[in-house]
């Protein structure tokens, strides 16, 4: 029965009421958007939102009840002043929409702050009409500068997560042969993406450290036969593959911070052209540090190749996710254990090992 009143109050209620309530809502979005993070993990995402929503229901207001909209905001109630704001209106709703159903909507937020710069002129113009009540104006125009921050904040938050976001991408996928790829450029066909992360108890600079020391990544990357340092950024890689094979490159580091992150990049001629790059982050609550690895790739034969090697379960995902899981072991335990499952191969007795498999990789 409550739902019921609810919704028909809802249906009786003027559009001055919902405008305002419809004002109180992206309020509160910006708070969150300022103080929390949304479900993806973007901090505009949650005011972007808001602002979607409110450019519909301001659109709404506009387009089905002009008049009323009018006498709100201060302005002569004519068929002039009621066109214009139905144009408004429609504009508001296409943005709201763009707005909602974008996953990277700042060129439509910026589109947002052009259109309150445009309703700023109009008040302003409005002004110097006779039968303008220009205490409505006024607050109409403050309403509107208030809302013009919000779209500016909004835009510079959704231009900083696209940013970061392509950044990464330029790091890692960006140079499989050798040069920065450019904005809107997408990776080289028949290559694939792999994202992994694990919590390791060790500072950012210990973890750092022992990564950065190239020739240490054998200890915990079962599938890497050698890493040969030849310079500060030049290494050679050599690494086990589907059916007994082997696969080499050299490879140099693109971009690195101390403590924070290490880019590479595959040189012209690897047998697996590849990028990537590797991110060293504080965990919450002081937990330790937070290793995130982005991996870019291309197989030789394509997405015929990627299959065959997973067959052999030796696709680079799963590659990954295991060698992540024996570096924490490397860094909190100071050895990789293996078990009697993966010593022996095949169908075996369960007994233990006559010679326990331990990979020496103690903290430096």
């Amino acid at each position: 029965m409550s739902n019921q009143v609810s919704h028909r109050t809802r249906e009786q209620e003027p559009p001055s009421r919902a405008l305002e309530r419809q004002g109180s809502q992206l309020l509160r979005s910006a708070r969150e958007a300022l103080h929390t993070r949304s479900s993806d993990g973007s901090i505009g995402q949650t005011l972007a939102h808001g602002l979607g929503w409110f450019s519909i229901g301001l659109g709404l207001a506009e387009v089905s009840a002009p008049s009323s909209v009018a006498k709100l905001i201060g302005v002569r109630d004519d068929a002039d002043n009621q066109a214009l704001l139905r144009v408004c209106g429609l504009r508001e709703i296409s943005s709201g929409v763009g707005i909602l159903s974008s996953s990277q909507p700042a060129s439509l937020l910026w589109g947002r702050v052009g259109g309150d710069l445009m309703d700023l002129f109009l008040l302003g113009a409005a002004a110097a009409a006779p039968d303008t009540q220009r205490g409505r104006l006024a607050g109409g125009a403050l309403a509107v500068v208030g809302v013009t921050a919000l779209d500016v904040l909004g835009a510079a938050l959704q231009d900083g997560s696209a940013h970061e976001g392509l950044r990464s991408r330029k790091l890692s996928a960006g140079a499989f042969d050798g040069q920065r790829r450019t904005r809107g450029q997408e990776l080289p066909a028949g290559a694939f993406q792999v994202r992994k992360s694990i919590t390791v108890r060790r500072t950012p600079e210990q973890v750092y450290r022992f990564w950065r020391d190239l020739s240490n990544l054998p200890k915990f990357m079962h599938h890497l036969e050698s890493v040969q340092v030849m310079d500060g950024k030049m290494s050679h890689w050599r690494v086990r593959a589907p059916a007994g094979m082997s696969v080499e490159w050299d490879a140099e580091i693109a971009e690195e911070r101390p403590n924070e992150m290490i880019a590479w990049r595959s040189l012209p001629g690897a047998d697996v052209r590849n990028a990537g790059l590797v991110r060293f982050k504080t965990a919450p609550g002081g937990r330790g540090t937070e290793v995130t690895v982005e991996l870019y790739y291309q197989p030789p034969a394509g997405k015929i190749g990627r299959l065959v090697a997973k067959l052999f379960g030796e696709e680079p995902a799963q590659q990954v996710k295991h060698d992540l899981f024996m570096f924490k072991q490397v860094m909190e335990t100071g050895e990789v254990v293996h078990s009697d499952a993966s010593i022996h191969r095949g169908p075996h007795p369960a007994r233990p090992a006559h010679q326990p498999m331990l990979q020496e990789g103690g903290l430096s």
